[in-house]
């Protein structure tokens, strides 16, 4: 088992699939495979013994920057740094023999809380906008901060509910009546509507709200 498949068994972030088969590593010369299971064919960097059940996660890491798109790929590396399963430093010396996994051991960092802040920094990092991760701000960390004043926070799939969504509130409040602007996107904008994301960012910078006032 390798790719998205060991992924979710190591923990890490995943993206959203209803179907998805069973990611495998097979040798060039396998054949009939069952139509459940999605083939790996290339190498990964690290040796694998004949009859492992399941690829190392160089190897896991390897395949889903081949597999994936870019931004769920990369949002998958910062999940194995994040849960402390490999470090930036280590990703960057790895011999990858693949052009995507060489441009995300180049990118790829411990700052993202979550695949969702991942994929928020590559939108805007698209668009050409630098945005400034776990900012702290009056005496915590804000997930993006764009210019001087535009904050950016993302809610995760379990939408805060009580006394911690209440925190939320009472904190973007504190932070207008300090001159910031807060955008707070959730999960089905980040995932789903990443046009929206970044034509609001995108509008906002141009009314200057990025600006110190």
């Amino acid at each position: 088992m390798t790719c998205v498949s060991a992924a979710r068994e190591l923990g890490l972030w995943t993206p959203p699939s209803d179907t998805v088969p069973v990611h495998v590593a097979v040798p060039h010369s396998a054949s009939r495979l069952p139509s459940a299971v999605r083939a790996h064919r290339a190498v990964g960097p690290v040796p694998v013994a004949a009859r492992a059940s399941v690829e190392p996660l160089l190897n896991v890491l390897f395949h889903t920057a081949r597999c994936l798109e870019p931004i769920d790929a990369l949002a998958v590396w910062e999940s194995a740094i994040r849960t402390g399963r490999t470090e930036p430093a280590h990703l960057k010396r790895v011999r990858w023999r693949s052009r995507r996994a060489h441009r995300l051991a180049a990118l790829a960092g411990h700052l993202s809380d979550s695949g969702l802040e991942t994929r928020f920094v590559e939108l805007m990092r698209r668009v050409g906008v630098h945005v400034e991760q776990q900012v702290w701000i009056d005496g915590r960390p804000v997930d993006g901060l764009i210019g001087a004043r535009l904050v950016v926070q993302s809610d995760g799939w379990a939408h805060h509910q009580g006394r911690d969504r209440r925190r939320d509130i009472a904190a973007d409040a504190r932070l207008a009546l300090l001159g910031y602007t807060v955008l707070r996107f959730d999960y089905q904008q980040l995932m789903f509507d990443p046009d929206l994301v970044t034509r609001t960012v995108l509008t906002a910078m141009a009314q200057g709200l990025r600006l110190a006032r």
